[in-house]
């Protein structure tokens, strides 16, 4: 006998056709303000349910059936022995959903069911209602993930309230967020170490090449041992150096009209000398320069005394030493005598000033490293025939007190100088000379000196192969408190403080580099020839280099000299960092009273004085040098033997550990974000900024290039190419998934060389070491194209077209090649050029 047909129902809408339903008793309630029938089809008119309570399994239940054919609306009771846990059938049945009928119609036989219909309508709601419900979820998770910790793209330990508890590799409870990181620098970093550190190296004579030095490179190499880092080494270089001989003093006398020597102008401190000066004698008139500076000298043209045959005397500041050297050179003087004027520094009776009997130091070499091994690392002096650096001067120099350049002063006739060039040494007005005849001598010599370099490295974990570098100057020529104490001591600080936070579970992404220079004050010569020693890896690896030097010279402002790809950055770091000398302010809300536009005030180019400069414009690699200072005045104990720690204690009016704190709070953030972020943070797009800057100065000779049928289009195009690179860079950034760890080195390593890109591969190392076309020296450079294009006028007359496309050349290939390398692979630059 055939199967009876199982029961159904079947849904009505309108226009549709009757659809199956499953029916699961208990699963629905019903509304009683709605009216609605349910018809079942004639086997399951008369069907009882199951009632849903009895459900459960049971050994033995009753089936109720629809009985087809003869025996139609009865039903028929089976008793059925099933095993334990056996489900029971469940049936589809037609089912008709019907609104109510109408009045006057035959009543049939349905069923009211009232929620039906209301289902029906509510259910396209609900479907969305659980959607966005869904999505909003999702979206909330996926930030919370991505924005957990940004600064931090690994996990790390989380750390107990006790600084003693160390955590083990197994011991993982947590991830340390920005916040987390912050907290254990500030509680780890030391408060007392930095000023005892600093009174302690400032007692120390510690001049390059000194017994004093050796043992003092001792203690640095035994207390960063003692910080269970992972490597501790050496390196030693033999540079050759020039130093005063006390048997034959330098000396300065008086010229009579006959040209016979006079009497001696004393030189007080027959040790106070000009590094790299060139030796030897030479006799002239005086003429006074103001600082020495090329608008100086033009200024002085201008009032008709020319500074050719003359020896100059000029003002410390300004610039660097060495600058006024060569442009006194260039302009065709003999030599050069440098005195403080007590009109540059603090008038306040409160701080202490230099003594009038003082002179100050300053090496003259017009670059950095050791001036006789130019682009060479002094490993071995004997392995490289003897050569020199275009940056020594070929005339002589010589620092002089106040008080010398005082008597010379008054002996000075001609125009008197412009208001802006007056001092305070005298009541008479100085006057721009020529003066009396002097005659100078100089008697320095070289030796071959061994310096040593240490340094300390905590290896990184994802990317241990890019390192972060911080370094400070150890050696002094004098107490040296400003000069290099402070920044050895903040360097010493932030070893220990990150080996104890490596100790308690903090992992850097990127190795840390902790080292410590010798021949500072000779040019950063024990800096510039480790990178010229490992330049050909160090392009590769370095991310970015942080230099201690000149930390603290006051507390009045703050400045930093620094590669443009670190300005957001710094940005960044300011506000996280209280201010040392306004309770209850950031450094930033310190320095935005001042001017609308923070970096205006604050961000300096670098300069070749500094340390940091040759990691720049020689290696490509990012650096910054942070210094608090004096409010328009210059520190003046700066390179003398007055540069102690109780004069610059009293300087800061005793806030020297809070000003050195900050510093150590900054520079410890700084690294922090540079070594540990997922992605550098290093603004790749600024340096199309700082071509922009100088388009209006380019675009001032469009007229006159214009007539001689030259253009700066392709300057215009390769920045254009250099921002597009950069934009589409960022996109492929933003779109990317952090977590792909292949990708996002991939993007690190395009980031860290953004620098080196702009270092002129179409010039030679050995004649142009500073190959940076923004910060460098040479025609490659932009600074060189301007001045060049300023000799179109007035008429034009020292322009000369065929370096102008030279340069032109140099310049806008290299800033083509930087936004071709910026844009990847070599099928994926997209460019009109």
């Amino acid at each position: 006998m055939a199967s009876p047909s199982p029961p159904f129902f079947s849904i009505h809408s309108p226009n549709s056709l009757p659809l199956p339903l499953l029916f699961l008793p208990g699963s629905f309630s019903t509304p009683k303000d709605h009216d609605f029938q349910i018809l079942l089809h004639p086997c399951f008119q008369s069907h009882v349910f199951l009632p849903p309570q009895q459900w459960s399994s049971q050994p033995s239940q009753s089936i109720y059936k629809c009985v087809e054919g003869p025996s139609q609306g009865r039903l028929e009771e089976e008793e059925e022995d099933r095993e334990e846990g056996t489900e029971l059938p469940i049936h589809f049945c037609p089912m008709e959903l019907r609104g109510p009928e109408p009045l006057g119609s035959t009543p049939g036989l349905p069923v009211l069911i009232p929620w039906a219909e209301a289902g029906r309508r509510a259910a396209p709601y609900l479907v969305l209602m659980a959607l966005l419900i869904f999505t909003g979820a999702f979206l909330l998770g996926y930030v919370a993930f991505r924005g957990s910790c940004q600064a931090c793209g690994d996990s790390v330990l989380v750390v107990s309230e006790d600084d003693n508890s160390e955590w083990g590799p197994d011991s993982r409870q947590g991830v340390l967020y920005w916040s987390d990181l912050l907290a254990m620098f500030l509680r780890l970093l030391g408060k007392g170490r930095l000023e005892d550190t600093i009174r302690q190296t400032s007692l120390r004579d510690r001049a390059a090449g000194s017994a004093g030095m050796a043992a003092l490179a001792q203690d640095v190499l035994t207390t960063l041992s003692q910080h269970r880092l992972d490597h501790v080494w050496t390196d030693t270089h033999y540079v050759g150096l020039q130093f005063p001989d006390l048997e034959h003093p330098n000396i300065l006398h008086w010229v009579d009209e006959a040209g016979k020597r006079g009497e001696p102008l004393p030189l007080e401190d027959p040790e106070v000398y000009c590094p790299y000066s060139a030796t030897g004698n030479v006799t002239g008139s005086l003429v006074y320069a103001h600082y020495g500076r090329p608008e100086d000298l033009r200024q002085l043209r201008a009032r008709g005394v020319e500074p050719a045959g003359h020896l100059l005397l000029v003002r410390a500041g300004g610039t660097s030493f060495a600058q006024k050297v060569a442009s006194a050179q260039d302009s065709g003087a003999r030599g050069v005598l440098i005195y403080p004027d007590p009109a540059d520094f603090s008038r306040d009776p409160h701080k202490p000033s230099l003594s009038t009997h003082r002179a100050v130091y300053g090496h003259v070499h017009l670059g950095t490293g050791d001036p006789y091994t130019p682009g060479f690392p002094s490993f071995n002096q004997t392995q490289f025939p003897p050569v020199a650096s275009s940056g020594l001067p070929s005339i002589p120099a010589q620092p002089i007190s106040a008080d010398i350049a005082g008597l010379l002063l008054g002996k000075l006739k001609g125009p008197e100088a412009p208001q802006e060039w007056q001092g305070d040494l005298a009541s008479f007005p100085y006057r721009l000379g020529p003066g009396p005849g002097v005659y100078l001598e100089v008697n320095n010599h070289r030796a071959s000196t061994p310096i040593r370099n240490i340094f300390g490295c905590i290896e990184g974990v994802a990317e241990p192969d890019h390192y972060v570098v911080i370094g400070a100057q150890r050696d002094a020529w004098g107490p040296g408190a400003a000069k290099s104490a402070v920044g050895t001591a903040i360097l010493l600080e932030l070893a220990r403080t990150f080996s104890s936070m490596v100790s308690k579970g903090f992992q850097p992404r990127r190795s840390l580099l902790f080292i410590s220079w010798d021949g500072g004050d000779f040019g950063s010569v024990g800096s510039t020839e480790w990178l010229e020693g490992y330049l050909s890896i160090l392009h590769l690896k370095a991310v970015a280099y942080v230099s201690l030097d000149n930390a603290v010279l006051g507390d009045d402002k703050f400045q930093a000299k620094t590669s443009p790809l670190l300005i957001n950055l710094i940005e960044n770091i300011l506000k996280q960092v209280e201010s040392p000398n306004h309770s209850g302010q950031t450094l930033f809300e310190q320095v935005m009273p001042v001017n609308s536009s923070w970096d205006a005030e604050v961000i300096q180019p670098l300069s070749m004085d500094s340390s940091a400069y040759s990691f720049t414009a020689f290696a490509g690699v990012p650096a910054v040098e942070f210094s608090f200072l004096e409010d328009d005045q210059a520190y003046p104990f700066l390179h003398t033997k007055e540069d102690t720690y109780e004069n610059l204690h009293q300087m800061l009016r005793g806030r020297l550990p809070a000003v050195a704190q900050a510093v150590a709070q900054l520079v410890g953030l700084l690294l922090i974000r540079l070594s540990h972020d997922h992605l550098l943070p290093l603004d790749f797009g600024r340096y199309g900024d700082v071509v922009l800057r100088h388009m209006g100065t380019l675009n001032e000779f469009s007229g006159d290039l214009k007539a001689r049928g030259l253009t700066l289009q392709w300057v215009y195009s390769a920045r254009g190419d250099y921002m597009r690179a950069a934009e589409k860079l960022r996109k492929e950034i933003y779109s990317s998934e952090e977590s792909d760890e292949r990708l996002t080195r991939m993007y690190n390593v395009r980031i860290m060389r953004v620098e080196f890109y702009f270092l002129s591969q179409y010039v030679s190392p050995a004649d142009f070491p500073f190959r940076h076309i923004f910060l460098g020296r040479g025609d490659h450079t932009l600074d060189a194209l301007l001045d060049h294009l300023r000799l179109l006028r007035p008429d034009g007359a020292g322009f000369q077209e065929s370096r102008f496309r030279r340069q032109l050349a140099l310049l806008t290939w290299t800033l083509q090649g930087a936004a071709n390398a910026l844009g990847g692979d070599v099928w994926n630059i997209d460019n009109n050029f």
